[in-house]
């Protein structure tokens, strides 16, 4: 089974318009909204790719409910932690001639609510796979990503961890199956830049001595690349597309590359699918269904041919 953790998820609420004015009264041209969270997005893909999972993390208020509903209603398992106070965050993301977010800080978690959250954790075991993503938020321990890898290290289970700095340095010790920084976050780790083909392999490599298994770098217009722990390199080049979306395609392709490897355990096409899935996402509203990463992951094969 696959567990999703997201500390801090939120509704997302979309607002397009044709320009932002400060200090007067906007008018939008349409809105939607999203159920959100780094951990939830991935849930979301993996559950359009048919491969079982349970979202967790923690949740409150009429806003809480309505998420956990919608999610739900969508098919996607959901084992939440319910808080005493606050609301679930409200995410405000205005799409005009620039983008604007503001983003909520969420309720505070008491300690009572992360041993809650520890326990349901505690019931994974061999095989199993933890996703874990995205930042702490301040009301948890700055060191949360720790206690629970700590908590469960050695019991074979598959750890995934997406996240920045010292959050993923911290935790390369436990050996995570994946992570997956993007350039510009690996070079802020090594503190080298990366010019070349070798400079990249050089950076990844230097993540899996620190105890990363599979490193996947996301290199956005140039696609992405993976240094698997055989040793064995993978590219891919990017999917050339109209952006209508930023949010959750890094999560997409973190979804679309363990759906891949759960089928025959292959890098080569784990890779392909993970950038079909992120790509569909960047073309789509919210996080893509099942039939646009199909049409993304055939796209991606005829550019192969046509290149060939």
């Amino acid at each position: 089974m696959i567990y999703t953790v997201t500390f801090s998820p939120a509704i997302d609420y979309v607002v397009l318009m044709d320009e932002l004015k400060i200090g007067v009264t906007n008018r939008t041209k349409a809105e939607y909204y999203n159920f959100g969270g780094k951990g939830i997005n991935v849930s979301r893909v993996l559950t359009e790719l048919g491969v079982d999972n349970t979202a967790l993390g923690f949740v409150s208020g009429f806003t809480g409910e309505a998420l956990e509903k919608g999610l739900k209603e969508k098919g996607i398992r959901t084992d939440f932690v319910k808080l005493d106070n606050g609301i679930t965050r409200i995410n405000v993301k205005i799409k005009g001639n620039q983008e604007t977010e503001i983003n909520a800080q969420g309720p505070s978690i008491s300690q009572d609510h992360i041993e809650e959250l520890i326990k349901k954790l505690d019931r994974m075991g061999k095989g199993d796979c933890l996703i874990i993503s995205g930042n702490v938020p301040n009301t948890l321990p700055d060191d949360m990503y720790e206690i629970i890898l700590k908590r469960l290290s050695g019991r074979g289970i598959g750890f995934v961890i997406d996240a920045t700095g010292e959050l993923l340095v911290n935790v390369l010790k436990y050996k995570p199956f994946l992570i997956k920084p993007n350039k510009k976050e690996l070079e802020d780790i090594t503190g080298l830049p990366i010019i070349t083909g070798e400079d990249l392999r050089s950076s990844a490599e230097y993540l899996q001595r620190k105890g990363a298994r599979n490193v996947l770098v996301s290199l956005g217009a140039d696609g992405a690349y993976l240094l698997s722990e055989s040793g064995k390199e993978y590219k891919e080049d990017a999917i050339h597309l109209e952006v209508r979306n930023t949010v959750g395609s890094g999560d997409s392709m973190v979804a679309g590359f363990l759906a891949g490897y759960a089928k025959d355990q292959n890098p080569e096409y784990a890779l392909k699918l993970g950038i079909a899935a992120g790509s569909a996402t960047a073309a789509s509203s919210g996080t893509a269904d099942r039939d646009k990463i199909n049409e993304f992951l055939q796209l991606m094969r005829g550019q192969k041919n046509e290149n060939q």
